[in-house]
């Protein structure tokens, strides 16, 4: 069992000022999101995520750049599930690094890895700013410590170093930022990264998606001003089917078209999409697998020994077939290419609770209790809708990884005590370990997790 270190202030007291300035969004669809408690890691524990985090993003980006230089578009169609008009833009090669959030799991299994969240990850302000006030506001005696602090600086230093390779490609001036205006928790995200690219010494822009105006060919605007360079908050696999209902023009196409002319720099850039397909995961393993056949196809050994070591030890067997689980008898996961927020994820073949008159294979789908709750209370027209997006996504191709089980947490909620499960998010950016966004939720870990943020015991 997880240790939860609880404040003794409610959520109001918390939220009533500076905590909830910065995280507007403290309660999300009517409920609680950020609680006042911390999830508590020890040293070494943080220790080894770090060390991990940076790994397993080394990996990835070593098969990033196999993928993009050896492997047919057939490849990135099939296994990837990649749109083929997203194909030229994400095999143009830009820094690696970038901002994503890796999912992990600790727990009897030891460390491991499930999922890479490369294109738009959020939980930036979370993790850079209410874990430190967070930590601040616990007894002294507690003697913990926040593990994000690093967390500013390296935004920062990642956007240098998009901005700096853009400039040497003829791409200059002020950096446009956008998302849907009206999503609080996507421009609240968007312009806290707004703000750190300013710091860092750039003029900066912000401009909600749906003022953004195209001319296919030319360029990208924003109300007369002419947008070089763009952070978006939003999936490239939404972008590329966005389409013009008055003027018939296909939005994505165009901007993509001026991405692969040179004309528009992206952040985090087009490559990344790749790494965000779930077939991503697939891929590396089986590369894994077939590590010592890659001098027959490219004239060299992909990895090297210690590679080798972190992908046995961090990363789970993850296959485009569920046979290699279902042969054996190995409870497993199925997940949507696209999936976010748990969507298009089901569990399989997992050992029911104890004292459950379920005995045989367990489907548990995205849609869990809390978020049930929070659908009862939309209304019919909301039953329509999230219908739908559970269509979306669960009729996607699906990746089957296999199945690690999660470390159980409790904690109190406004609606009283609540037993979870912990998955662990560990942001890295620019190619470093920058902070740590712990969610307590359920099996399947979707939007209605809690937020408890982290912090480390110096305590030995």
């Amino acid at each position: 069992m997880r240790q939860i270190h609880e404040l003794p202030f409610s959520h109001e007291e918390v939220f009533a000022g500076e905590a909830g300035r910065h995280i507007p969004y403290h309660r999300m669809y009517g409920k609680q999101y950020c609680v006042p408690a911390l999830t508590v890691y020890n040293e070494d524990e943080l220790r080894e995520l770090r060390v991990a985090a940076e790994a397993v993003q080394g990996i990835y980006g070593k098969v990033l750049r196999f993928i993009q230089r050896y492997m047919p578009d057939g490849f990135l169609v099939q296994q990837l599930g990649i749109h083929p008009g997203l194909v030229p833009a994400a095999r143009m090669e830009m820094v690696l690094g970038g901002i994503t959030r890796q999912d992990w799991i600790i727990g009897e299994a030891g460390f491991k890895c499930i999922e890479n969240n490369t294109d738009t990850p959020t939980g930036i302000p979370e993790a850079a700013v209410l874990e430190g006030i967070l930590v601040g506001m616990a007894d002294g005696s507690a003697a913990l410590a926040s593990p994000s602090a690093d967390m500013d600086e390296c935004i920062r230093l990642c956007f240098r170093s998009w901005l700096e390779e853009y400039a040497r490609r003829g791409l200059m001036g002020t950096v446009t930022f956008t998302s849907f205006g009206d999503h609080l928790e996507d421009r609240t995200n968007t312009q806290y990264l707004m703000d750190r690219c300013r710091e860092a010494g750039y003029d900066v822009h912000y401009a909600p998606l749906e003022e953004l105006e195209i001319v296919p060919g030319e360029a990208l605007y924003h109300q007369g001003r002419r947008i070089d360079l763009l952070y978006r908050l939003y999936p490239l696999e939404y972008l590329i089917d966005d389409r013009d209902e008055e003027t018939g023009v296909d939005i994505g196409a165009a901007l993509l078209e001026l991405v692969q002319e040179g004309r528009l720099g992206l952040m985090n850039p087009a490559q990344h999409v790749l790494m965000q397909s779930k077939g991503f995961m697939a891929a590396i393993w089986s590369l894994y697998e077939r590590n010592e056949q890659t001098p027959e196809y490219c004239g060299f050994r992909l990895f090297d020994d210690a590679e080798l070591a972190v992908i046995s030890k961090y990363l789970l067997p993850t296959y485009f077939e569920s046979g290699p689980f279902e042969l054996q008898s190995i409870p497993y996961v199925a997940k949507s290419y696209w999936g976010r927020e748990g969507r298009g994820t089901s569990l399989i073949g997992e050992e029911p609770a104890s004292g459950s008159a379920n005995h045989g294979t367990e489907h548990i789908p995205f849609l869990q209790e809390r978020q049930q709750e929070c659908i009862a209370s939309k209304g019919d027209a909301a039953d329509e809708d999230d219908a739908e997006i559970a269509a979306y996504y669960d009729n996607q191709p699906k990746i089957y990884q296999q199945l690690a089980p999660m470390e159980r947490a409790q904690m109190a909620t406004e609606d009283g005590r609540y037993s979870g499960y912990l998955l662990t998010g560990v942001f890295v950016i620019g190619g470093r370990f920058a902070g740590v966004l712990p969610r307590i939720g359920e099996k399947v870990t979707g939007d209605m997790a809690y937020y408890c943020a982290a912090s480390v015991s110096l305590v030995k």
